[in-house]
């Protein structure tokens, strides 16, 4: 069963079902098939470098192979920090009340790199949340879909298309200045002397 997003705004709770929202959903899509001399639909593999195995569409998601040729599962992966520390995964956020903040700039959206999208759908909705979404308000929340190594940050907002829910993360602006001023010679050129450009 699905779990869905449960958010918190001054101590009142709302909840909302997910629908992620594709490129497709939008603008619908188009697709490119090969078939064989019978109509047939051909299927995609590849031919490993010295030509020993033939890897049919799903075979490289079923595990890891060393350099020695010993096999991994997925299960048994973990990873790892640039020291070489096991990490801990983040929990998922889906089904546990996560506090919102804000209301928040509109920068916010501006200076999050979305990763995805979802259509909410308001299964039980504040009244307080409701006015706030519906005077333009955006507020922002911690999400992870699933358990894994990476928390990501929400932005929840509305239009007159329903709730959404912007996923991604922030973005870090790293500026530069200028430190050191040039200190360049004086011109012998007179700025008012108007230039002969047969000279050149």
């Amino acid at each position: 069963m699905a779990r869905n997003l449960v958010l918190v705004l001054d101590g009142e709770q709302s909840e909302f079902g997910l629908k992620p929202l594709n490129r497709e959903d939008i603008y619908g899509k188009r697709k490119r098939v090969a078939l064989d001399a019978d109509g047939q639909l051909c299927g995609k593999a590849s031919l490993l470098d010295d030509g020993s195995l033939l890897l049919k569409s799903g075979m490289t998601a079923q595990g890891y192979f060393t350099p020695d040729g010993k096999s991994y599962k997925q299960a048994e992966l973990v990873a790892l920090d640039s020291s070489g520390k096991p990490l801990e995964k983040v929990p998922s956020t889906l089904g546990v009340a996560q506090n919102l903040s804000g209301p928040l700039p509109a920068e916010t959206v501006l200076d999050l790199r979305v990763d995805s999208i979802y259509q909410l759908e308001s299964e039980q909705l504040g009244d307080k949340l409701a006015k706030s979404l519906a005077a333009g308000e955006i507020y922002g929340f911690s999400f992870n879909y699933r358990d894994d190594y990476s928390a990501e940050s929400g932005v929840l907002l509305s239009n007159e298309n329903g709730f959404f829910a912007l996923i991604g993360k922030p973005v870090e602006w790293e500026w530069s200045s200028l430190t050191t001023v040039a200190d360049l010679p004086a011109s012998d050129v007179d700025a008012d002397e108007e230039l002969d450009f047969e000279m050149f």
